[in-house]
C-alpha cells in the first residue's frame, strides 16, 4: 500500500488487526512492552506520582478471561497514554494479552505510514471523529475486543480537553456498552498534572520532576440498568445517552475527589 493510500483511509488497517499474523504479535508485544516499560520508568523515576486506589484496577485484571475490561478517564494530555499506565505492574506491560487497547484519532495517529504501523502494534484502533457511533471503529470493539474478553480504554471526551471544561461524553461509550455480549467491568480514573509532564502548546517536549495524581474509582456497575433498557426496549439512541450519561457522572464524581487529593499533595 502507497503512502498517499494509508494517509487518506483506514479502511485496510481493520482487516490487519482482526486477523494478525504470527510476526505481528511478536512485534507487537516488544511495541507495548517498550512503550509501557518506558512510560513507568519516565513517570516514577523521573517525576512525582501519587497513586490511589490502585488495587481496583488490578483486581480487574485478574478478571475470568471471558469478562472485558473497560477502563474510562479524563483526557489533558498527549501523554496521558501511556502515561496512565506507570500505576500498572511490570508484568501487565510484558503480555500483549493483558494490555489494553484504545481508540486513538485518525488524523493524529493514522496520517503517515510509520505512524499507522506503530500505533497498530500498540493495539490502538483509528477512531475519525464526528463519523457517529456507528463507525468501523465502534462496530470492530463490539465484535472484536469485547467477545474476546480483552480490555479497552477510552477517553470519553473525545479528545485532549485543554480548557478542562466539563464536557458532555460522546455517546459511543454508551453504544458499546449496551451493545456488548457480556457487560465489562467499567474502572473509571481521574488524573491531574499529566499536562504538566507534556503541555498542549510548544514547544512539545517531556518535563520532569512534576507532581501527577492518579485516582481509580470503585467499578461501575451497570449490569441491571442495563438489562432495565433491553427490557424495556428503548430506541438504542436513547439507551446510549442513558449508559453514557451514568458514566459520566460517576467520572466526574471522581474528579472532585481527585482534585482535593492533587491539592493536599502538591501543598505537602
Amino acid at each position: 500500500m502507497r503512502k498517499s493510500e494509508i494517509g487518506s483511509s483506514i479502511d485496510w488497517v481493520f482487516p490487519t488487526l482482526r486477523r494478525p499474523v504470527f510476526f505481528w504479535n511478536i512485534a507487537s508485544s516488544i511495541t507495548v512492552a517498550a512503550v509501557g516499560i518506558f512510560a513507568k520508568i519516565f513517570i516514577r523515576w523521573f517525576n512525582k506520582p501519587k497513586i490511589h486506589n490502585v488495587h481496583y484496577l488490578h483486581r480487574a485484571l485478574q478478571r475470568p478471561s471471558h469478562i472485558p475490561l473497560l477502563t474510562v478517564s479524563n483526557h489533558h494530555s498527549c501523554f496521558d497514554d501511556p502515561g496512565l499506565w506507570a500505576s500498572l505492574d511490570w508484568s501487565t506491560f510484558c503480555s500483549r494479552r493483558k494490555m489494553r487497547w484504545t481508540l486513538a484519532a485518525h488524523d493524529i495517529c493514522f496520517t503517515k505510514t510509520f505512524h499507522s504501523y506503530f500505533f497498530m502494534l500498540g493495539k490502538c484502533i483509528p477512531i475519525i471523529r464526528g463519523r457517529g457511533v456507528y463507525q468501523e471503529a465502534v462496530n470492530f470493539v463490539i465484535q472484536d475486543i469485547m467477545p474476546q474478553g480483552e480490555w479497552l480504554h477510552i477517553f470519553p471526551e473525545g479528545k485532549v480537553n485543554m480548557t478542562k471544561e466539563e464536557l458532555r461524553f460522546k455517546w459511543g461509550i454508551g453504544r458499546i456498552i449496551y451493545e456488548s455480549p457480556v457487560i465489562p467491568i467499567i474502572v473509571p480514573m481521574w488524573h491531574i498534572g499529566m499536562d504538566q509532564i507534556l503541555h498542549n502548546e510548544p514547544p512539545y517536549y517531556l518535563r520532569t520532576n512534576k507532581r501527577v495524581t492518579f485516582n481509580f474509582g470503585n467499578p461501575i456497575d451497570l449490569r441491571q440498568a442495563v438489562a432495565k433498557l433491553r427490557e424495556a426496549n428503548v430506541k438504542p439512541k436513547e439507551a446510549r445517552k442513558k449508559i453514557t450519561d451514568l458514566i459520566q457522572k460517576e467520572l466526574y464524581a471522581l474528579k472532585t475527589e481527585t482534585e482535593e487529593l492533587h491539592a493536599k499533595f502538591t501543598s505537602s
